[in-house]
């Protein structure tokens, strides 16, 4: 397993780098002070996403999942609101070389009910971005699969522990 708890937005890119270029374990935390250094995070992410990745973003609701989608979402332009899609499960994003998916599947039940309704094939014909992935339909995600637990702190309203892993 590799630690990488001096995750900072300085050696973020090259950390990002090794990180979407292995196919080892890992887990290391970055700490976001505020909404902006969420966005930033996002942001650094969709440099190093492509095809066939999928993360799943999880915590508590107004943790920041979608502000983190959103900053991502800036990377490639898009121009559209980036909004959690509840109610629709899925809302696609489209960038010059490959579609984004943004599910919530809060709503979902369970894996069968994810299978029965939406599919698998979003996994490979995109980026997959799930939030409340690891609570619902954990046990049907590819190994490969990065997870993202955004943990709200308790004194300061603003403050976000990141705890991004893989457990292959």
């Amino acid at each position: 397993m590799i630690f990488l708890e001096e995750l900072t937005i300085k050696n973020m890119d090259e950390k990002l780098s090794e990180l979407f270029k292995s196919n080892n374990n890992f887990e290391y935390e970055y700490i976001s002070n505020n909404v902006e250094e969420t966005k930033k995070i996002g942001k650094c992410f969709a440099k190093y996403i492509s095809k066939g990745d999928i993360i799943t973003l999880n915590g508590e609701l107004g943790s920041g999942k979608t502000v983190f989608i959103n900053g991502l979402a800036s990377y490639f332009n898009i121009e559209n609101d980036v909004c959690s899609p509840t109610f629709t499960i899925v809302n696609e994003y489209n960038t010059k070389d490959f579609p984004i998916y943004h599910f919530d599947v809060y709503r979902i039940k369970n894996s069968d009910e994810f299978l029965e309704g939406v599919g698998t094939d979003y996994f490979y014909n995109g980026a997959c971005l799930i939030e409340w992935g690891d609570e619902v339909i954990l046990d049907i995600l590819p190994k490969n699969t990065i997870h993202i637990d955004i943990i709200k702190d308790e004194e300061n309203k603003e403050k976000r522990i990141f705890k991004i892993w893989r457990k292959l």
